[in-house]
């Protein structure tokens, strides 16, 4: 017989199914729990709740895996749980055919508050963003491993979320990249190199979408990062890729991947502000105009400083699209709704004296699911639209 969890206590009553309840809402416990324990969770009337990770040190103190009583969360649980979110994406989306470069895990999309696996071929990289999650690593590779046999492991967790969730990890080092295949284009993708993740695969769809716009005409990638955009739009037969990034080290993968491809698009290390203004000066413009930029803020009190930027970024980039031509801009900001998006994007054509045409919004691709009551797994923005004068 197993031990019995810890149990903890919230003050207040709750009547939510979000499975994040933070540190004001719950009673310290009279023995320590260490961060990242599997706990059972009751009300203040002391009625059971659910079943899940606690953390004392986090902002969000408990994270709910279970709401039936009867069900353990242990490896079996983990286990059950990788097996639906593989068999959502292999059976239902179907995406090996696509593809065999996708999302394996999305966190609270998924169930699994604080997880996220990518594959890249034979290649998972696991991301922590809970201690729990990081505390029962062994059996989330283990049952990675039952899905995936023969796979290889690249793990990592943020600084700040260590910070923010009291644990200590380094990344695994020395890991070989893997070389994938989406819509029949092909990247590499590298997690110890240049960029965590080795490669963003929420924007497989719409890669392939604004690609198919690309036949001879004249594209521009901004914050092109490894290429993705700009490889697709080269492969579908644009005449004249140019892809600009401050980053040489990830300009330095994008021209392996258009090597992968045989294409020749133009890779330019600049900062996009000024690179902008002197070619709008220049009267350089451009059929199609793309706009990626990194996230820009993990703090709720920074997100007015963040839409300013896109602001800024967004009226300059208009500006060199040609009369008629598209423009896709995105957010991967997850505090930027997209309410404010589309509004900040008002404005930015309004400042560059533009009518935009918005075509088409979307986000990041199916396997990145998110819970109708947890909007917080939602993070990517996509605006396709045309440029009018």
């Amino acid at each position: 017989m197993t031990d019995p969890l810890p149990t903890i206590r919230l003050r207040n009553a709750w009547r939510s199914s979000h499975p994040w309840i933070f540190q004001r809402l719950v009673e310290k416990p009279a023995q320590r729990v260490k961060p990242g324990s599997i706990v059972d969770i009751v009300g203040v009337d002391g009625a059971w709740i659910g079943r899940g990770f606690y953390n004392g040190h986090s902002r969000i103190a408990l994270r709910i895996l279970e709401t039936d009583p009867d069900v353990a969360v242990d490896a079996t649980w983990f286990a059950r749980r990788i097996a639906e979110a593989v068999h959502l994406r292999r059976e239902v989306l179907r995406l090996d055919d696509t593809s065999n470069a996708w999302r394996v895990v999305h966190s609270e999309g998924d169930g699994l508050s604080g997880l996220v696996v990518d594959r890249y071929d034979d290649l998972l990289v696991v991301e922590y963003f809970s201690a729990g999650m990081f505390r029962h690593r062994e059996w989330i590779h283990d049952a990675l491993r039952a899905q995936f046999p023969g796979c290889r492991f690249h793990a990592l967790a943020d600084e700040h979320v260590q910070k923010q969730e009291s644990f200590d990890f380094r990344e695994t080092a020395g890991t070989e990249p893997a070389v994938i295949t989406e819509h029949g284009v092909r990247f590499r993708a590298d997690p110890a190199g240049a960029h965590k993740t080795g490669f963003f695969a929420d924007q497989r769809d719409n890669r392939e979408w604004l690609s198919h716009r690309c036949a001879g005409k004249r594209v521009l990638d901004l914050c092109c990062n490894t290429g993705g955009f700009g490889i697709y739009a080269a492969v579908r037969g644009a005449a004249e890729v140019v892809g600009i990034d401050i980053d040489e080290a990830v300009l330095e993968i994008a021209r392996g991947n258009a090597r992968l491809n045989n294409v020749r698009p133009r890779f330019v290390q600049a900062d996009i502000f000024p690179w902008l203004r002197d070619a709008a000066a220049n009267r350089e413009r451009f059929d199609v105009v793309v706009l990626d930029p990194a996230k820009m803020t993990r703090d709720r009190e920074q997100v007015i400083p963040a839409l300013k930027k896109y602001l800024d970024m967004n009226k300059l980039a208009l500006g060199v699209v040609k009369p008629g031509g598209l423009f896709a801009t995105f957010s991967c900001t997850g505090l930027v709704s997209e309410e404010q998006f589309l509004d900040m994007l008002r404005r930015a054509a309004f400042y560059a004296g533009r009518t935009v045409q918005v075509l088409k919004v979307a986000g990041a691709g199916a396997d990145h699911p998110f819970l109708a009551h947890v909007p917080e797994s939602r993070y990517l923005k996509a605006v396709f639209c045309r440029v009018l004068d």
